[in-house]
């Protein structure tokens, strides 16, 4: 089946597809709140202000990255927030009994890899929904965290690691986490805008029974988009634990809540098939500055959470008003030309 709404979008001139679109919104209303709270909120301008904002959505970012390929061919992913609590605590048991924490680290990517080809196996061998598979492994990895380490805390990790995780670019405000990051985002937007794979993954997400007649190897590229949502939420555990220099089993509980709402927000459908980079990353920029102003202006973190919530509510009517509006200005170019209704 041919999605014509896909094709009647490349009928419109590209300035209209781009400014009409939800993540120029997006992108519009970051910098609207950014300047805002530059200029009426008390502290927000300074450069360790933007330091430790980065360094805060830094994780939500990482992690992204992967969520939205996978929330684009139709799935989804909730174990992302455990599995960074699984990797922290692997990292700190290890480096407890002594393992460099270079090999510590491998071993908590390694369990990141092996717990997103559960997930993949799961949902493209076993044929199970991703929402059920990832509900499931979310407890499991999460009891995993806290059962190895019950209720105690690993805090002793080489002091030049965690000095690198909190560190910053010389003669910047930019922590180092960023590169790596930038590094990611180059390539999995090379991969997702500019290749045969990642056609095929928004042909996933408009109908997997046409991918599949086209010759894409569905269930393939979904185990793919599994294995490095859990890698690269593990990379994300092996960041979390050297911020804050501590390894818990509760680590980053709910990070996964932060992650879908971010994605959502830049943009990409929950029923698959749409969505853009560039748009979930404005997302989390701009629910980080927002929540940083916040903070220093004093608001709780209830209050955080509603703002934080109607906002992404609002971003689902407005992305139903643009595509309202779009229909619209679309109409009049499906009007007959006279000439045609004399035509033989």
């Amino acid at each position: 089946m041919i999605d014509t709404r896909s094709i009647r979008d490349y009928t419109i001139p590209l300035w209209r597809r781009i400014l009409l679109s939800r993540e120029t919104a997006i992108v519009g209303l970051l910098l609207i709140v950014a300047v805002v709270s530059a200029v009426s909120v008390r502290g927000f301008g300074q450069p360790i202000t933007v330091t430790f904002l980065l360094l805060d959505v830094a994780p939500i970012l990482l992690i992204a990255l992967p969520m939205t390929l996978v929330m684009i061919t139709g799935e989804i992913d909730l174990s992302v927030g455990s599995m960074v609590g699984l990797s922290s605590v692997v990292t700190g048991a290890l480096v407890q009994a002594h393992v460099p924490f270079g090999v510590a680290a491998l071993a908590a990517l390694a369990v990141g890899v092996i717990g997103g080809a559960v997930n993949g196996f799961l949902v493209t061998v076993v044929g199970l929904p991703s929402l059920a598979v990832t509900i499931g492994t979310l407890a499991l990895f999460r009891g995993l965290a806290v059962g190895t380490l019950g209720t105690t805390a690993v805090t002793d990790f080489p002091a030049e690691w965690t000095a690198l995780a909190q560190a910053k670019v010389s003669g910047t405000t930019i922590p180092y986490i960023m590169v790596p990051f930038l590094i990611l985002l180059a390539i999995f937007a090379v991969v997702l805008h500019f290749t045969p794979f990642g056609r095929g993954i928004y042909a996933i997400g408009l109908s997997k029974d046409a991918a599949r007649f086209s010759g894409v190897h569905v269930e393939r590229a979904k185990m793919l988009l599994f294995v490095a949502s859990g890698l690269i939420a593990a990379f994300a555990g092996i960041f979390y634990t050297l911020r804050y220099g501590s390894a818990r089993g509760d680590n980053a509980t709910g990070l996964e809540l932060q992650v879908i709402a971010a994605v959502v927000l830049g943009g990409v459908s929950v029923f698959g098939g749409r969505g853009q980079l560039y748009g979930v990353v404005a997302a989390v920029l701009l629910i980080g500055t927002l929540s940083s102003a916040l903070r220093l202006a004093n608001v709780t973190s209830d209050v955080i959470n509603i703002i934080t919530g109607v906002l992404l509510v609002l971003s689902v009517v407005a992305a139903s008003l643009l595509s309202r509006l779009q229909r619209t200005l679309r109409r009049p170019s499906r009007v007959a030309h006279p000439a045609a209704l004399t035509a033989p």
